[in-house]
């Protein structure tokens, strides 16, 4: 997978066709009214082969951080989108393969799930 080829993948692991998965709900920061639980789950043939845990509360940047460093340079449209990631990031001996399902629980904003596919 790309993580294992290539370790700056980070910059590149939205871009591709059908990556980026948003939802189940797109919630302004200002409407969460606090840290939110973040869980993630990878199955693999309906076994957990990773579990991690954190809270928006432990990024290290604000959101409003984040969007003041971002306009400092550029202008966005209303409507854009800011991703962060989950800040869950597996160690090294978890790579996703395909078939297997990526879950992220958002506690009150919801859960995100999408199978893994091959491409190309």
């Amino acid at each position: 997978t790309i993580e294992v080829e290539n370790p700056l993948y980070l910059p590149q692991a939205k871009v591709y066709d059908r990556s980026c998965a948003l939802g189940p709900a797109i919630v302004p920061p200002s409407a969460l009214g606090g840290a939110v639980p973040i869980r993630m789950t990878i199955v693999r043939d309906g076994q957990s082969v990773f579990e991690g845990e954190t809270s928006s509360a432990q990024l290290k940047r604000t959101f409003d951080d984040l969007v003041e460093h971002l306009f400092r340079a550029l202008s966005f449209p209303l409507g854009a989108v800011l991703l962060t990631g989950t800040g869950i990031v597996p160690d090294a001996s978890v790579s996703v393969i395909a078939g297997d399902v990526v879950r992220i629980d958002m506690g009150p904003l919801g859960v995100l799930e999408n199978p893994v596919i091959s491409v190309g």
